[in-house]
């Protein structure tokens, strides 16, 4: 069986790559899985239905042979150990990647993501600056400590791994922010996993759905 996840029918980040489906995306196209797409609109998310496979309302899903799942993080974890090719073999290689799985959504996305909330939803307020400068100073911080610990490898443990492919997902919710590239380790490491073929096939059929709903013709790309 296909497995079959949901994505924004109107992305709000514009084709660049962002949205919660991307990872899964990109996970998916590292182990050569082929998957369906189930295009959601705002209200559908909010809908019943929606809930019954996401009870918060929101993306992604995952469904495959009577199997449902929800945050991007567990659908990741779940396709590189029921697949080869984004965990290592080795016991103690394959639990270094995992603990960077977590390390990536539970150490360093919490303070890009509430730099996110401040700038979008908090801008008119008198103390946005001071909010803005603090929530970027613990992100420095944390993008410091990675630095040094990546020094001038290629990936985080050994080779390529679902704990790389969480955490340059995350760190690429700071682009355009330039903070990134104050940490030239880090940006090189980012731009390396950019240009795995994976990604670059899950980028363009996130990008594809964003072209097709700007263009009106609401194709659904098959991958």
């Amino acid at each position: 069986m296909i497995p079959t996840i949901t994505a924004f029918e109107s992305s709000p980040d514009e084709g660049r790559g962002l949205a919660r489906d991307m990872p899964v995306r990109w996970a998916l196209e590292e182990v050569g899985q082929r998957y369906d797409v189930r295009l959601v609109s705002f209200a559908a998310m909010k809908e019943a239905a929606h809930r019954e496979l996401q009870p918060f309302g929101q993306i992604p899903t995952y469904q495959e042979e009577g199997l449902a799942l929800f945050e991007s993080g567990s659908i990741v974890f779940h396709i590189a150990e029921s697949r080869t090719g984004l965990l290592p073999e080795d016991t103690n290689a394959r639990a270094r990647a995992i603990t960077w799985m977590f390390a990536a959504l539970s150490t360093i996305e919490p303070p890009i993501v509430d730099r996110e909330i401040a700038t979008y939803l908090e801008g008119d307020e008198i103390w946005f600056e001071d909010r803005l400068s603090r929530v970027e100073e613990r992100i420095r911080n944390r993008l410091a400590e990675l630095s040094n610990r990546l020094g001038d490898a290629d990936w985080l443990d050994g080779g390529f791994s679902a704990g790389d492919l969480l955490m340059v997902q995350v760190l690429r919710r700071l682009t355009g922010s330039g903070i990134l590239e104050e940490y030239p380790r880090i940006s090189a490491y980012v731009a390396r996993a950019e240009a795995r073929p994976a990604f670059r096939r899950a980028f363009d059929a996130q990008l594809a759905v964003f072209k097709a709903r700007s263009n009106g013709d609401g194709k659904n790309p098959q991958h």
